[in-house]
């Protein structure tokens, strides 16, 4: 199917640009040429936030029924054109189409979210006699927009995870510069050509799309910008919060997230959500399931199922309706992924399934036996890796899921409500998913970890908050 896209230009002052260096964006299922992307400038970087400077202005002016209308808008545009954008997604990244559908749908929600949540920029009468020095006076306070926002956002879900930041700040009144990932920009500028048809002012939105050393620094750094969101690695995520400076900002980057089987856990439903959870989007998903903690009267049993599903997965072309798992982001990516399961066999981690490379796929991989100072259970795998571990209970569950330097959920499978609440009190994680793996998430809910997982959340109400700030305002009737 071919797909005419919005490549070759990108989006700023409400115009579409082109430049004279471009950037490839390529297919990492054969590495064929999609099409091509401008490389912006530090020049073009100046330009969008002057621009901004005016659609801040411009945005903050808006009345709430038109911000809603807009996204509305926007949302029923990209609801006429699902399969281009699905297509468009499966194709620059590693979603298969199936997968690709379900990320089309969920920014439509989130867009269709976020115009309902602009509703609800409330604020509160203050009883400001409840002070004698307050006699005589009232008052109340308002949120207000905090102006330009920049989001930065990764390949994985490169459209939905745009929508999680460009739909809030629209709903909330601020102007928005986005810095897409190079592997997946497409999806993006189609998301501003919705936003365009939907009549979102010029100047409010612009994408803008170039290689992160030659723009990133400019666009976290520089003074007008007052507030950063940021999806992605750890190491970046601190790097940006040296540079930002005193600005708003909300990170989440990533995890290993855990779950814990015990042994009165419906063993089928365990099996089956934590096999998905672990390899829906070849793995490469921050709520992904990577370290999966076995009571021991269930173990020998749960590690023989999972593996025999995972067996069972189909690997191969993403636009395949049979298709379950597609490469990897890149071949580079892959090879790395292959390095650290080298590097855990090597320590004495037993391969049950999967373990080959061909290109940029890795098969679904499920490892015991693993020491637990490996890279794939210290760090965030970021591919169709897991690793089973055998525990006498819950207490050895949670102190070994709480002993690595990320935070963003964690699932639990167990039928005893005691345990269960023991477990969401003790586990040092942003979200606990009782009977789910770690990957349930719905776009309303607060979305965000703690310690190296991030700070802020997400999760449009919860993104609104991040993009606004509160004002209070007193008349002295004296």
């Amino acid at each position: 199917m071919t797909v005419q896209v919005l490549g070759r230009k990108m989006y700023i002052r409400g115009m579409w640009v082109e430049r004279e260096n471009m950037i490839d964006v390529r297919d990492p299922q054969d590495d064929s040429l999609i099409d091509f992307v401008p490389a912006a400038t530090p020049q073009d970087v100046e330009v969008a936030i002057e621009a901004a400077k005016d659609g801040a202005m411009l945005a903050a002016s808006m009345r709430t029924h038109q911000r809603m209308n807009i996204l509305h808008k926007t949302a029923d545009y990209i609801r006429s054109h699902c399969e281009e954008y699905a297509v468009t997604i499966a194709r620059e990244g590693s979603k298969t189409i199936r997968e690709a559908r379900r990320e089309v749908e969920r920014c439509i929600q989130t867009l269709e979210l976020s115009a309902e949540e602009a509703r609800h920029l409330q604020g509160e009468v203050i009883p400001f006699d409840q002070s004698p020095a307050g006699d005589k006076r009232v008052g109340y306070y308002y949120r207000f927009p905090i102006g330009i926002v920049v989001a930065i956002t990764p390949f994985n879900d490169p459209l939905n995870l745009v929508a999680h930041k460009v739909g809030p700040a629209i709903a909330t009144g601020n102007a928005v510069i986005v810095k897409p990932s190079m592997e997946t920009p497409l999806s993006a500028l189609m998301l501003a050509k919705a936003f365009s048809e939907a009549g979102l002012p010029p100047k409010v939105l612009s994408v803008i799309t170039g290689h992160a050393n030659d723009i990133g620094d400019r666009l976290v750094t520089h003074p007008a910008v007052r507030g950063v969101s940021f999806t992605g690695g750890l190491a970046t995520g601190e790097r940006i919060s040296k540079q930002a400076g005193l600005k708003k900002l909300s990170m989440e980057l990533g995890s290993n997230s855990p779950v814990i089987v015990l042994a009165d856990a419906d063993l089928d439903k365990a099996v089956e959500s934590t096999v998905q959870g672990a390899f829906g989007a070849a793995g490469q998903n921050c709520l992904g399931v990577q370290r999966v903690f076995i009571e021991k009267p269930i173990y020998d049993a749960y590690v023989e199922r999972f593996t025999r599903r995972t067996r069972t997965l189909v690997v191969g072309d993403k636009l395949s309706e049979e298709t379950d798992i597609g490469p990897l982001i890149s071949e580079k990516e892959a090879i790395r992924v292959e390095s650290w399961v080298d590097e855990a066999v090597s320590m004495g981690a037993v391969i049950e399934t999967g373990g080959q490379r061909d290109g940029a796929f890795y098969q679904p991989t499920v490892l015991t036996n693993v020491p637990l100072h490996c890279k794939v259970v210290r760090e965030e795998v970021f591919g169709p890796v897991v690793s089973l571990f055998c525990v006498s209970g819950l207490e050895e569950a949670v102190d070994l899921a709480n002993s690595v330097d990320y935070g963003l959920q964690a699932g639990i499978f167990t039928q005893n409500i005691h345990l269960a609440y023991s477990a969401i009190q003790r586990l040092q994680v942003g979200g606990v998913m009782i009977n789910d793996s770690s990957d349930f998430r719905v776009d309303a809910m607060p979305f965000g970890g703690v310690k190296g997982s991030g700070i802020g959340r997400e999760g449009v109400q919860f993104s609104i908050r991040e993009f606004s700030e509160l004002k209070v305002v007193c008349f002295n009737l004296n």
